[in-house]
């Protein structure tokens, strides 16, 4: 909350003396229309990674942006680590770990007194641990970065692991498994996920009241020990620092860190299964259906893979574009039947993403929409689009994409994502030119060759007596799909996972 205050406060001084210069120079003139606003001609190069990218004596590789117009540190910490290493038999074990890393005190620091000490120095720092990656961050102002360091590294190398402090999170985690059927969300999430993956892969894991509980201390100790050390980690620093300057505080912080150990399996195994087409509906009594329909995306090839650009631009066109989609307009716009609809197709770098259409309609209206956008997956696949819709896809990526450099931050965010995945960065160099070569006909073509109809699976959450019979007016029922077939599947035990009576 201090730093809070003290940046408003700085800001708010810098646009007050902008302003005031403005004032006296006579530029601050407010054009009478939007119309009238004159902008400068965009002016933009793609920072070099390779500026900013150095590496310590034992082989950790830091990137460092420079950033002196405030007193702000950004240290961020990238850990090849994930749920993609829990235990067959422990699932949730990577992300328990991770979350503890931060809220059960280290380096002989009790919780409270890690905390205390954090709280002092107004420094945010965290932990996380996600499916493929796991890190840690801190958050500072530069007077207090040495003291801000020494909490971080003490974190990440000796974690406390507080006993009280992990049976709290547990306790915390048990609650939000109860709670797991209360949204039709969280259960289509999960049956997705099954549905595309199995029930074996990790990405599709789901932790029970057994699994939590059998989840001590002593896992996550040697869940840390095995993994979250040197050779696993990339560091990425931004804001108020000489780059020289810190690279000699983090060799310090290095010098005595394990980076020997397992050599950690990447990339994470892919998941074993096929997905069988159809349709499946969970029964739920809400007066709203929730609709995933979809299927396998693609697995990247390799960087400079040509069908991603124009699938990207598709997928823009097609449902993920906002208001100016089709989906959107046929759905939302022309029809009114659902608040939102979306498309997004899922492009893996370890194996292919899912490919989606989804949307939450009434139930008597869910059968109307699902045709919609089954009507607006054939006319993708089968005629171009225009150049209009063309064009504005096109132009929501390359006329945004400078901002994502637009801040020290966000370049050592790029840059240390890039090498945590192996993508090199003449990727972003050339980014805005592949977009723009993108046409019409490439957009038909990977429509064509990546939508796939007949490998469809329609995931339904909801009361499906009403859903099932369709509009009052007769436009569409779900017996126009797959012939009419359908797969119930059990609403499950949100603490088993077994199906309830």
């Amino acid at each position: 909350m201090k730093r809070r205050i003290f940046v408003v406060f700085v800001v708010c001084m810098l646009a007050m003396l902008s302003a005031e210069a403005k004032k006296k120079s006579g530029k601050d003139q407010i054009p009478a229309h939007p119309r009238d606003i004159e902008y400068g001609e965009l002016d933009f190069t793609v920072p070099d990674g390779n500026t900013y990218r150095h590496t310590l004596s034992n082989g950790v590789v830091v990137f460092v942006a420079e950033d002196r117009s405030l007193p702000l540190v950004d240290v961020t910490i990238r850990v090849r680590a994930g749920d993609f290493l829990d235990p067959a038999d422990k699932p949730g074990l990577a992300s328990l770990t991770g979350l503890m890393l931060r809220r059960g005190g280290a380096g002989g620091l009790s919780a409270e007194e890690f905390d205390e000490k954090a709280d002092f120095l107004a420094a945010n720092i965290g932990s996380f641990s996600s499916e493929a990656s796991a890190g840690a961050s801190l958050d500072c102002i530069s007077p207090v970065l040495d003291q801000g360091l020494e909490l971080l590294f003490q974190m990440l190398k000796s974690p406390g692991f507080q006993e009280d402090r992990l049976q709290v999170e547990k306790d915390n985690m048990l609650e939000g498994m109860k709670q797991r059927n209360d949204r039709p969300q969280s259960i289509s999430s999960r049956e997705w996920g099954w549905l595309l993956y199995g029930k074996e892969h990790f990405t599709s894991a789901v932790m029970t009241q057994a699994n939590l509980a059998a989840l001590g201390r002593d896992d996550l100790v040697a869940f840390h020990k095995k993994y979250w050390r040197a050779g696993n980690i990339m560091v990425g620093v931004s804001g108020d620092v000489d780059t020289k300057e810190i690279l000699a505080k983090l060799e310090k912080h290095f010098a005595d860190w394990n980076v020997s150990g397992p050599e950690v399996p990447w990339p994470p195994s892919a998941p074993d299964f096929s997905p069988e087409p159809g349709v499946y509906f969970v029964e739920k009594d809400i007066p709203q259906g929730r609709v995933i329909i979809g299927h396998l995306g693609k697995k990247r090839d390799n960087w400079k893979d040509p069908d991603v650009a124009a699938l990207v631009v598709m997928n823009d066109i097609f449902g993920g574009g906002g208001f100016t989609s089709r989906l959107v307009k046929r759905i939302r716009s022309d029809e009114g039947l659902a608040y939102s609809a979306f498309s997004r197709f899922g492009v893996g770098m370890h194996w292919p993403g899912t490919f989606q259409m989804g949307f939450q309609s009434k139930s008597e209206t869910v059968a109307l929409a699902a045709k919609i956008a089954m009507e607006e997956l054939e006319r993708i696949r089968t005629s171009e689009v225009s150049d209009e819709e063309l064009a504005t896809a096109k132009a929501s990526f390359i006329d945004v994409f400078p901002r994502s450099f637009e801040s020290a931050q966000s370049i050592v965010g790029i840059f240390l994502g890039s090498e945590y995945d192996g993508r090199p960065f003449e990727y972003w160099t050339n980014y805005q030119e592949v977009i723009g070569a993108v046409t019409k006909a490439d957009v038909l073509r990977v429509a064509k060759k990546y939508l796939d109809p007949d490998k469809l699976v329609f995931l339904i959450v909801g009361s499906w007596a009403d859903i099932e019979k369709g509009d009052a007016d007769g436009r569409a029922s779900m017996a126009e799909f797959r012939d009419g077939k359908t797969t119930q599947l059990p609403l499950r035990d949100p603490l088993t996972m077994e199906p309830m009576p």
